[in-house]
């Protein structure tokens, strides 16, 4: 499917802006796939003191990401888009930094999920102003259930400092 054009539908919300919406889901997906896959490297790599409280509740945060990812790529295909859900597809998209490699220190782990999922909560919480501007209130709604559970697992990795 060429970019921005739509599969047919009754949805009465005008077609430009649900290409503009589309590529809001397609944004939060790529972003909240990969911050999923990084909370599970984080879950699978810690090691320190604290392994066992961190690799629950990185495993916990992971969990909570990927909860969102059917319901937003599932909203880009009933406004007639296409969810754009692959690895690679993600990878190209994403606007979350990459995984640093050579992490060592629990604390380093947490600041390292601490900023990505800061990072996509605020990218989240414009997509609910944007979608709303464009006349879509299912949408930003539920941008607004992901915005809070983003923002509870900030504050869980925020309260570990």
């Amino acid at each position: 499917m060429a970019k921005g054009k739509l599969h047919s539908t009754a949805n009465n919300l005008p077609a430009r802006n649900r290409e503009q919406v589309v590529a809001l889901l397609n944004h939060a997906l790529a972003d909240l796939s990969d911050l999923h896959s990084q909370a599970k490297q984080a879950h699978w790599n810690v090691r320190g003191r604290t392994f066992f409280m961190l690799h629950e509740l990185f495993d916990k945060l992971a969990g909570i990401v990927g909860s969102h990812l059917d319901d937003i790529a599932e909203r880009a295909t009933a406004l007639g888009g296409t969810a754009l859900g692959t690895v690679r597809m993600a990878a190209t998209t994403s606007r979350v930094p990459e995984w640093p490699s050579d992490l060592k220190a629990p604390e380093e782990y947490v600041t390292a999920l601490t900023s990505r999922f800061a990072l996509v909560a605020n990218s989240v919480r414009e997509a609910i102003d944007a979608a709303a501007g464009l006349g879509d209130a299912d949408t930003a709604d539920l941008f607004t259930g992901v915005s809070r559970d983003l923002d509870k697992a900030l504050w869980f990795l925020e309260a570990f400092a």
